[in-house]
């Protein structure tokens, strides 16, 4: 027979801490205080497999389940000499979810169960105080009729309120004993005139009722957007448990709390919390009374002139330090808990790891592992990877109120605010006038990279998490929101509408690059701080890390935020972001208009000086780490003007009729850019370009060495090479410009020549294609995009459908898809292997920031990963968490 129900109290339990997974953490966490001795009021926990069965069976039960909560429930009435549904000792109980991962207010609660028309005498004489037993049975039919009949809670307070009105009273707690009467009996006419039958009486029909609500609760809205946003699978589903009620609202000696055992926003090792004299436990966080410190360094510090529990009641305060502390040392985590204090008895009601601030979070993994609590390893574990993204960039004060306009995809960390802009251009003008700016388009493209640069923050109503924007934000540190769908900008009238509010250029608005927030005004910020614990949590990963980390960096700004960050070389130097600058795009714009190869010589002999100075001040900058450089990808249209207004500019810059212009990117234009004439395409129709890049690279590696006198180690990427004899034709070129610098300089400069995995059939070609190729770097963005059919810039308008109806688990932009793509990578990753054992191998798409994705990538052993420069904190601590969990011996 399967066993549903687990038991707890009196000092034993059939549960422990180590079942979660089947009790929920909180029915796994009060068996594991119960086994230590603590006072915890004596339950039974339904398992979450029983919620699995439910949903599995049409919302019914295992047949023997009620037998075992009946077995269950007699249990707990030899424990507490009370019985469940006895009109003179009713045994009253609360119910409560539980799943595996904490889920703080997501789901729903019934306490005060079993109370009726008769047990509520019962508890009044037994308690000696008809108040409290005619309060506690009002809460019960609120609660209840919210959670399981449907009659919504605020229906009640209106009652009570009105009621309180007429009586000229404020507070709940002036209210009498008879008043409690006439709320009951209003109560519950309300629920018979809203659900057409009374409330219910039967104690049994009550729990039962409770525990399908609670069962039904995994699937409300709240509890589906949490667990979405936490990565909770919905198959965990949750426990229920069902514990004996024990009153924090029986007097001056009864109270209720929550409290911690650090400071969860500073880490500080301190008895953080809050608790209540004679109330219940929803009271503590409704906001109808101001709850009080429980230490009294905290009401100090609050300024609070109401008494701590530690002079309120000082012997329950000591004996609820003692057994805090053991909590700790027991879970040797900070822990969240719940208590109430019934006549001076502590009770401890619920202990989880508590959640905290990124900045806490170091702060408590350091401290813990000073303390020889933890290991230095468990401190790196204990750090979320993704959480540092509140320690490297600005955030908004979460203490301002703040008017939301629209909320788009959160594609760029980090908050900004700024004067509406709709161009690049206006955006450089701007800024040049030493003005803030955000950057408003309805998508970006590479032409407006000099305006992203120095905007505070760039919004776009189209695109999605792996968007132009996003991308060229996050490598720039950059706040961004993009597919703000309900946003209408209109550039001809220079205008930003949503819902019938106009937003001229000029106006001041806030993005929230963690959130996708769009905000009306100016909100105020909080700045970064980087603690001494970041730097020592690092270090430690970097102890255990195997995989190396890169950056995504072309500008020298980036590279030297990226060494800043502990960045180990660049992964990806894309050298198309370099011909936008204003003094090298006219020469671009001259070879791609040039009518043979003599003129895209000549234009491109322009374009060497500038080259080699960028590469040089890279190798610069990474003093001897390696510096992967991709030749130039994007196809040339991008790089010519488009509309009347830009053509006629450019005319006049470059001294060329329009009609040229307009006819050349004509020539040019392609139905399907991204697989049309790109990457390695151009090197082979145009060698000379290839040629160019590839001298600048040399050449600026001997200025390099020149300078510093550190070896560069360029790293020379061709990209979307899908067959062998591309990169040989490529390679070629390459090793004639090695050969001719070193002839020209006497300087030889080690190199290697691999390519940009990035097409399903370089994927499966990989094993010929690594006979030539010396490293291989997966570009997941266009890997998933090709591998799975679907355009990044255009899955706005489906992926979250497809996120929902569970077609795919995750945006696979942002978490590489496992199944497929990952699949193609481990083919290339295992065919370039058996070819050349020693390939290197890395991964530079926005995956390579991602803490799942690089899980994934350590798992299948690649050399290295690369991301944007302020992701590589991140990286480093996931790929050393990474390395933690799929430790290889030896």
């Amino acid at each position: 027979m399967t066993k549903w129900v687990y038991t707890f109290g009196d000092g034993k339990a059939e549960g422990a801490s180590r079942m979660r997974d089947l009790l929920g953490g909180k029915g796994a966490n009060l068996a594991e205080m119960a086994n230590l001795g603590l006072p915890v009021p004596p339950g039974f926990t339904i398992t979450t497999e029983v919620c699995s069965f439910f949903y599995a069976n049409a919302k019914s039960y295992p047949p023997d389940l009620a037998g075992q909560v009946e077995a269950a429930l007699l249990h707990v009435s030899e424990l507490t000499g009370c019985k469940f549904g006895d009109p003179e000792n009713p045994l009253l109980v609360a119910v409560r979810s539980g799943a595996r991962a904490s889920m703080p207010g997501m789901m729903d609660t019934v306490l005060n169960l079993g109370l009726n028309d008769e047990t509520v005498d019962a508890l009044a004489r037994n308690a000696g105080d008809r108040r409290f037993a005619y309060d506690s049975y009002r809460r019960f039919i609120q609660m209840y009729s919210d959670v399981v009949l449907g009659v919504k809670h605020h229906v009640f307070e209106d009652i009570l309120e009105q009621f309180k009105e007429s009586k000229g009273l404020l507070l709940d707690t002036e209210l009498t004993a008879e008043d409690w009467q006439v709320m009951i009996g209003a109560f519950k006419q309300k629920v018979e005139e809203v659900r057409g039958a009374p409330f219910p009486q039967d104690p049994h029909a009550q729990l039962w009722g409770a525990i399908a609500a609670v069962f039904g609760s995994w699937l409300n809205q709240r509890a589906i957007i949490y667990r979405r946003l936490h990565d909770i699978p919905e198959s965990w589903g949750t426990a229920v448990t069902v514990q004996a009620m024990v009153f924090g609202n029986m007097g001056e000696t009864s109270a209720t709390g929550v409290a911690f055992t650090r400071n969860p926003s500073t880490g500080a090792k301190e008895l953080y919390g809050e608790f209540l004299i004679n109330a219940q436990g929803e009271d503590v966080v409704a906001g109808i009374r101001t709850p009080q410190n429980v230490a009294e360094v905290g009401r100090l510090a609050a300024g609070s002139d109401k008494p701590s529990m530690e002079t309120a009641l000082p012997d329950v305060y000591a004996d609820f330090v003692r057994i805090t502390q053991l909590l700790e040392r027991h879970y040797r985590d900070m822990q969240d808990m719940e208590f109430t204090v019934e006549r001076g008895k502590l009770w401890m009601l619920q202990t989880r790891s508590g959640k905290r601030t990124a900045k806490a979070a170091l702060r408590i993994a350091v401290d813990m592992a000073t303390e020889g609590l933890i290991s230095q390893e468990d401190a790196v574990l204990r750090t979320d990877p993704a959480s540092l993204d509140q320690l490297l960039h600005p955030t908004l004060d979460q203490d301002v109120d703040r008017k939301v306009l629209a909320t788009g995809l959160p594609a760029s960390p980090g908050a900004a605010c700024g004067e509406i802009v709709f161009s690049a251009d206006e955006a450089e003008e701007m800024h040049r006038n030493g003005r803030k700016v955000i950057l408003v388009r309805i998508e970006t493209s590479p032409e407006d990279i000099h305006g992203m640069h120095v905007a505070e923050g760039i919004l776009t109503t189209r695109g999605g998490m792996t968007s132009h924007a996003a991308v060229v934000a996050r490598g720039m540190g950059k706040p961004c929101v993009t597919g703000a769908g309900s946003l209408a900008v209109d550039y001809d009238k220079a205008t930003m509408g949503i819902g019938g509010k106009v937003f001229n250029a000029g106006d001041v608005i806030t993005i929230d690059g963690g959130t996708g927030q769009v905000i009306e005004g100016e909100v105020a910020m909080v700045q970064p701080e980087l603690s001494g614990e970041f730097a020592l949590v690092m270090e430690w990963a970097d102890k255990v890390r195997r995989m190396g980390v890169r950056a995504n960096a072309e500008t020298p700004m980036d590279a030297r935020m990226a060494r800043n960050f502990g960045a180990e070389g660049i992964g990806l130097s894309r050298t198309e972001h370099m011909f936008f600058e204003a003094d090298r795009i006219i020469a671009v714009r001259e070879m791609i208009l040039a009518e043979d190869e003599v003129g895209r010589r000549a234009a491109l002999a322009r374009l060497l000086p500038i080259q080699r100075d960028d590469f040089a001040a890279l190798f610069e900058i990474m003093a001897g780490l390696p510096v992967t450089i991709r030749l130039l990808d994007p196809p040339l249209h991008e790089f010519l003007p488009h509309t009347q207004e830009e053509i006629a500019e450019v005319s006049a810059a470059m001294g060329v009729p329009a009609e040229q212009l307009e006819r050349r990117a004509t020539e040019l234009h392609e139905f399907n850019p991204m697989l049309g004439f790109r990457g390695c395409r151009l090197a082979i129709a145009f060698p000379e370009i290839a040629q160019m890049q590839a001298r600048a690279i040399f050449e600026g590696a001997v200025a390099a060495k020149k300078k510093t006198g550190a070896m560069p180690h360029p790293e020379i990427m061709v990209p979307l090479i899908v067959t062998k004899r591309e990169l040989d034709l490529i390679k070629a070129d390459i090793d004639a410009m090695a050969a001719a610098v070193a002839s020209e300089t006497g300087e030889t400069i080690p190199y290697t020549v691999g390519t940009m995995i990035e097409l399903p059939r370089a994927c499966l070609q990989a094993g010929r294609i690594a006979e030539t190729a010396e490293f291989f770097s997966f570009g997941t963005n266009d890997l998933t995009q090709t591998g799975l059919g679907i355009s990044r810039d255009d899955a706005g308008s489906f992926l979250g459908t497809y996120e929902e109806r569970g077609v795919l688990s995750k945006d696979p932009f942002v978490c590489i898809d496992e199944e497929g793509i990952g699949e193609l990578i481990e083919i290339g990753v295992n065919r370039g292997r058996e070819t050349r054992p020693e390939i290197k191998l890395g991964v530079c798409g926005e995956h390579g920031g991602d803490p799942a994705s690089i899980d994934f990538f350590e798992k299948i052993g690649l050399t290295y990963i690369s991301c944007s420069p302020f992701r590589v904190p991140i990286a480093r601590l996931a790929a050393a968490q990474a390395a933690l969990r799929h430790r290889r011996p030896g």
